[in-house]
């Protein structure tokens, strides 16, 4: 691995990439649980505007982001391959590990990356935001971002989230037919 990329603590190995527009992002394959199409999500109030709510996914109550949102892109409207990615996240302070689900515009493929094709993250000045950039892989002929989904939100983010999810759960556990079940 080059220096560049031990710094930046990017691995060569296996991504998920998928697509948001004409753009493509890589996040690593290890930290993927699922992908499965849209479900019907249940909205939170008083949310940021990329936290879309949360879904039953198998009894599980799993908060979901859309990704277009949270990186400021355009809206648009939800597709036939518009699909949730749901990922492993670390979690706020305490450093637990949780699900999040993932909208994306459409899941591309699985690809190997190797060291050399791993560049730094361009430095872009001192107002953009790069912090949730593992880097930038060159792959065939395009070029792939590839994501820390660990830093991707914010800690706050991450906390309200998992009190969220936690909540929702509670509340569907304590219900007379969750009772009944």
């Amino acid at each position: 691995m080059n220096h560049e990329t031990q710094q930046s603590g990017v691995r060569s190995g296996k991504y998920l990439s998928f697509r948001l527009g004409k753009e493509e992002y890589g996040v690593e394959i290890l930290r993927v649980r699922e992908i499965i199409g849209l479900l019907d999500i249940t909205e939170l109030p008083r949310t940021p505007e990329h936290v879309r709510g949360v879904v039953n996914l198998r009894g599980r109550i799993i908060p979901v982001i859309d990704l277009r949102r949270l990186f400021g892109m355009a809206p648009q409207d939800y597709t036939q391959v518009t699909c949730i990615i749901f990922i492993e996240v670390a979690g706020a302070a305490d450093g637990e590990r949780f699900q999040i689900g993932a909208i994306v515009d459409s899941v591309s493929e699985v690809i190997t990356i190797a060291a050399d094709q791993i560049g730094a993250v361009p430095n872009f000045g001192c107002d953009v935001d790069t912090q949730f950039m593992l880097g930038v892989a060159r792959v065939k002929d395009h070029v792939c971002v590839l994501l820390n989904i660990d830093t991707l939100l914010t800690t706050n983010d991450l906390s309200a989230l998992r009190q969220a999810a936690q909540s929702a759960s509670s509340l569907t556990s304590n219900t007379p037919a969750a009772a009944a079940a």
